[in-house]
This record gives structure tokens, sequence and C-alpha cells, in this order.
């Protein structure tokens, strides 16, 4: 590899990185916004119980939507990894908090899920998606972002990995929740609780947010906020439609759950 036509393309790379990260920012809030003030539950992505009989186009199982839509957000940074002659510092393994949860949406998750078949023009924009991501993060972690000693012993660091975990761990319990909310056969909706459930309407998405603030604060990045955003911006405005869905369905909801934000949102 002549490291002239490195040095020479690695100006564009930084471009391009920086581009694409802030274009992140500035898309999840036009789509927030639309969510919000123009959107319904009809606008939602086409998956889970916004997967209408009507949707045209190919469909493929739940299972394998979800393994081969998850599959580069784990493997793209493996191979990024591997591919790195040198891979010193904190880095590498920060990064590793990032595969660590796109292992379990992969090879753990993607298998057990019992949700609805998955329109297949709707896993291609997620895999398109899931492999921009996972070389943003992995770029910048192995080959931009060097770590001095101090911050082991910083406090973003330490707060940012406990947030990271709790968030994993409400992430995967609500899911557990949820697939045994229902018996084989069914397909009635019922009302989720216990965990965070007894909060939020949208305990699995809050997890999910949880996870990413806290891999954000941990790695202190740009990159990394804009993918924490994205996750809020995206996932927060299901969780409102999950809350007005269960209001309108269920006579006896509990009022005092909110939507996403404990005691908040």
């Amino acid at each position: 590899f002549d490291l002239t036509l490195f040095f020479l393309f690695k100006p564009i790379l930084g471009c391009l990185f920086l581009l694409l990260s802030l274009s992140k920012f500035f898309c999840c809030l036009v789509s927030l916004c639309f969510s919000f003030f123009f959107g319904d539950r009809e606008t939602m992505g086409p998956y889970g119980r916004y997967m209408t009989g009507g949707f045209p186009g190919m469909t493929c199982p739940a299972k394998v939507g979800w393994f081969f839509q998850e599959l580069p957000a784990f493997l793209v940074p493996v191979l990024l990894f591997l591919t790195t002659e040198s891979n010193p510092g904190l880095g590498r393994y920060l990064l590793g908090t990032y595969c660590l949860h796109y292992f379990q949406r992969t090879f753990i998750y993607a298998l057990l899920t019992r949700g609805r078949p998955m329109p297949v023009s709707t896993v291609i924009s997620a895999i398109i998606f899931c492999s921009m991501c996972g070389w943003l993060q992995a770029h910048y972690l192995l080959h931009c972002r060097q770590y001095d000693e101090t911050w082991l012993m910083d406090i973003r660091l330490t707060a940012g990995l406990l947030i990271f975990l709790l968030g994993m761990g409400i992430n995967i319990h609500s899911d557990h929740i949820l697939r045994n909310l229902r018996k084989s056969g069914e397909n009635t909706y019922k009302i989720p609780r216990g965990g965070m459930f007894e909060y939020v309407s949208g305990a699995n998405f809050f997890g999910e947010i949880l996870e990413w603030s806290g891999y954000a604060i941990a790695t202190w990045s740009l990159p990394t906020f804009a993918f924490a955003y994205f996750t809020m911006c995206s996932i927060g405005p299901r969780a409102y439609y999950h809350h007005r869905f269960y209001i309108e369905k269920f006579s006896d909801y509990p009022k005092s759950r909110r939507a996403v934000i404990p005691f908040l949102l």
C-alpha cells in the first residue's frame, strides 16, 4: 500500500467523515420535526405493528430481516479492526462496546424475535445505514482519535460506560418482556408490565437511547454524539406513538407511565 496515496486521500476521507457526521444531526432534526408536527403512526418505519397488510413490495421473515440489517454494524467494525495493522490505545476497547451491542442484536435478538415479516426495502435501507454507521464509528476510534492515559481516570469514561451497560441491560430485559407477552399463536396486544415498563411505554427504546448516550459520553466525540442523537430522533417518536397506541387501545392503561423518558416525556 502506497503511503503517498494514503496521505493524499486522507484529507478527502476527513471531509467525508465530518460531512457524514454533521448530516446525521441535520437529517435527524428534520425527521424529528416531521414526525411530531406532520406525521402519524402510518409514517413510522414499516415494521412491527406499523407493518400493514397493504404495504407494497417483497417481505421477509423478521428473524432474517433483523439479522441481515444488523449484521453490517457488527461486521464492518470487526473487519476494519482486523485489517488495521496497529490498534493501540483505548479506542479499540471503546469500539468493543459498540460491537457488543450489535453482536447481541445480530446473533441473539434477531434469532429470538417473534415480529411480523418486514419489507425487503426496509431491510436494504437499514443495511446501507448500518454499514455507514459501523464504518464511521470504527474509523474514528481506530484511526482518528488517540486517548491518553489520563482518559482512564476521567469521569466521562467511567460514567459513560456505566450508563451504556445500564441501558443495554434495560434494553435486553425489556425485549425479553415483550417477547413473552403473548403465547405462541396469539396475535392480540397486551399491556407490558415489569421492569422499566412500569415507568415508560417504550422501555426497550429508553434502554437503547441510554446505551448510546453513555457510549457518546465515554468516547466524547462528534460521530458518537451524532449516533446517539440519531437514535433519540429515530426511536423517540416511535416510542411516542407506541404510547398513544396503548392509551387508545386500553382503557385501563396506567396513567402514570410516560412515553420514553421516565416522569418527563
